[in-house]
């Protein structure tokens, strides 16, 4: 038998982050991060993530983490890509598998949980020093984001499931970084299956329903 086979495998082991973004009523972009309330980085703040269990789907682990720490669940989830430099985590060889989400304001109520002393949302202009290699990952998210925004539905788990076009022109405005006026929101919207449902009274505006959005499921 060859020397090879009975290599035994490299001692690593997986975990998963995520990026999860939102657009609150009247704010820029924000990022939900954690205050970690365990060595290594202790007290810096950090994406919410955590080891994946021996017998679980990464976006099972993904989702889990993200809700045990932060109590917020994502409202769609996509796969980023994975990270895992030599030397990124003291503890030992790690990969990470990162996510990029999207959350709902009206789903957006943090609260901090199980390894997280604090969890905030943070605006994408001003965030804090990050732990481990999660700049990177967030930069990453954050280009992955934008190229969603033109020509996919992901920018509508930004917004309320029935939205004004003043509250998508404000989305796309968050994501893109300049702003976009009511009439280029109004050509995005009709690019998607956008049902327009009337005012149920004289005075309000109208409110808008992306039915392909619908399809997107939240573990995608």
């Amino acid at each position: 038998m060859a020397a090879d086979s009975l290599r035994r495998p490299p001692k690593m082991y997986v975990t998963t982050d995520v990026v999860a973004f939102c657009v609150p009523p009247g704010q820029d972009l924000r990022v939900l991060l954690i205050r970690r309330a365990n060595p290594p980085y202790q007290e810096s703040w950090a994406l919410p993530g955590g080891f994946v269990e021996e017998e679980e789907e990464l976006q099972v682990a993904c989702v889990r983490e993200m809700e045990e720490e932060t109590g917020v669940s994502p409202s769609a989830l996509l796969q980023l890509g994975a990270w895992g430099k030599p030397g990124r985590d003291p503890r030992g060889r790690n990969v990470s598998v990162a996510y990029v989400a999207a959350v709902r304001p009206g789903e957006a109520e943090a609260r901090a949980g199980d390894d997280a002393a604090e969890v905030r949302w943070h605006s994408v202009s001003n965030l804090p020093q990050l732990a481990f290699d999660h700049k990177q990952i967030v930069t990453a998210a954050f280009r992955r984001l934008r190229s969603l925004a033109n020509g996919t539905h992901f920018v509508y788990w930004l917004l309320p499931e029935r939205f004004t076009l003043e509250e998508l022109r404000d989305a796309l405005t968050a994501v893109v970084g300049e702003l976009v006026t009511a009439q280029e929101a109004l050509s995005f919207a009709k690019r998607g299956r956008i049902i327009k449902e009337a005012a149920e009274l004289p005075r309000q505006k109208d409110k808008y329903r992306c039915v392909a959005a619908d399809a997107l499921s939240p573990l995608r």
